[in-house]
């Protein structure tokens, strides 16, 4: 989201699926310049993407894969919680899944621009169904410890090292430039459709049948996205020419992103919001079971109200034409006030209906983030670039996520979804300040229409009306 004269928020960068002239090698030729909003085809739709063949085959598998991802997420949470009763027993099982990604991310980024994207996805997804079963046959043979659960999860945030940066970089892949950002949205309202179905389908099995069976669903759904892989029509994709083998890659694209100020704040934004502000598996199953002392059918309804408000905020992105600074920037600072709200919210319908503006806010900032960083990304970085991107996002749960756990056991809950708020919030403000000032841009405050308006403008535009006032 380069930032520059003549636009109040810039909008992300054109997509950069034609050859370049500038050395990605060197920081100092990848300066950030103003460019053109990069605009849909015209005649698109919200769902115009879902015309490709190969795109539509991946969209339908992972709504499958999805709604049994969130079945075993919720069924994970709920049975380490059982087992020892301890929030910071779930913080530590979220950290170990998303550890991987943390101290592999890169190389796992390093590996999917050298790789076969499809191949790749293949693996991964035939690893992680493997997983399910196993922790499946454990807890139904009523033999599982929450040991059991710990390895699970690490062995699922190993295969996401690699998984994560080639299903975010396979989409262009797919579609091309002109569908990339539609794509994208709908990736996210795929994703959070599922969190509609499957927090409650979990909640309905854990009280029915014991948690089991949904990690078996979980299991057996990776049968839908492995096969619509096996269907696509590779001479449909748009091949991006792969990484050779060589020394030097992943400090090749370190400096990529270093020398790129919309690059590099925005990933430094996500990574304080997605470590501090997303650790809802601590959060939502303590406020469910201590605060409001209610079963893990209310742990289900706070997620389905959040999968509603997230949803929309994916659907919305997918109808905005380009992704903006300002967009990003408010709707991380909104949802850092929505927690700050709902962490002392008497009631639980009131806590409950504040998931939906906490989801929706918070989709907002990962899809404008994920859109934006695709496209203003060269191809031939885009993985390295995006594992960047979600070892910064998800693997802040490692070091977020015992936090969290750690201030809800000392301080109760109330006080750890507090503390997550505001120091999201915070960041956003300042990081929007600092983008503002790498972009050149000056805080305006005056009236227009009789109302009052604050926004941001060019520091040569301020000037000149300065002067001639």
């Amino acid at each position: 989201m380069s930032t520059g004269p003549g636009a109040d928020s810039a909008p992300a960068p054109a997509t950069h699926d034609t050859p370049t002239t500038h050395d990605t090698r060197s920081p100092r030729n990848t300066a950030v310049t103003p460019q053109a909003p990069s605009r849909e085809p015209r005649g698109s739709s919200m769902f115009s993407s879902l015309k490709v063949r190969n795109y539509r085959l991946f969209f339908l598998g992972q709504v499958v894969s999805n709604i049994g991802t969130w079945m075993q997420r919720i069924a994970q949470d709920w049975l380490v919680l059982s087992l020892t009763g301890s929030a910071t027993a779930v913080g530590v099982t979220t950290a170990l899944q998303f550890l991987p990604m943390l101290l592999f991310g890169l190389y796992g980024g390093v590996l999917v621009d050298r790789l076969p994207k499809r191949r790749a996805l293949l693996f991964t997804q035939t690893a992680m169904a493997v997983t399910g079963i196993a922790l499946a046959l454990l807890t139904l043979s009523g033999h599982v410890q929450v040991w059991h659960v710990y390895v699970a999860a690490f062995a699922v945030g190993l295969a996401t090292v690699v998984d994560n940066p080639a299903r975010q970089s396979f989409v262009s892949e797919m579609v091309g430039p002109g569908q990339l950002q539609n794509a994208v949205s709908l990736n996210s309202a795929n994703f959070q459709s599922a969190r509609l179905v499957g927090p409650a389908v979990a909640g309905l099995m854990i009280t029915g049948v014991g948690t089991g069976w949904a990690f078996l669903c979980n299991g057996l759904s990776f049968v839908a996205p492995i096969a619509g892989l096996l269907l696509m029509r590779a001479r449909e994709l748009h091949v991006v020419e792969r990484a050779p083998r060589g020394k030097g890659q992943l400090r090749e694209g370190l400096h990529y992103v270093a020398g790129r100020p919309d690059l590099i704040w925005t990933i430094v934004l996500v990574g304080f919001v997605g470590t501090f502000g997303f650790n809802f598996p601590v959060y939502l199953s303590a406020f469910a079971d201590d605060v409001f002392h209610a079963g893990a059918g209310s742990y289900s309804l706070f997620n389905t109200l959040m999968a509603v408000g997230s949803l929309v905020g994916a659907l919305l992105a997918a109808r905005r034409g380009t992704a903006r600074m300002r967009v990003l920037v408010a709707a991380a600072v909104a949802f850092g006030l929505v927690e700050l709200v709902a962490a002392v919210a008497p009631s639980l319908w009131l806590f409950a209906l504040l998931m939906a503006p906490i989801g929706m806010f918070g989709m907002t900032v990962n899809v404008t983030a994920n859109t934006s960083i695709q496209m203003g990304t060269d191809p031939a970085m885009r993985g390295r670039v995006m594992a960047l991107y979600m070892m910064v996002f998800l693997g802040g749960s490692p070091v977020g996520a015992p936090i969290a756990g750690w201030i809800t056991d000392a301080y109760g809950v109330r006080a750890g979804l507090a503390v997550g708020g505001a120091i999201a919030a915070a960041a956003a403000v300042t990081i929007g300040l600092v983008l503002a000032r790498v972009g050149g841009l000056r805080l305006s405050v005056g009236w227009h229409e009789g109302h009052p308006r604050v926004r941001f403008v060019p520091r040569e535009r301020r000037e000149e009306l300065a002067a001639t006032a």
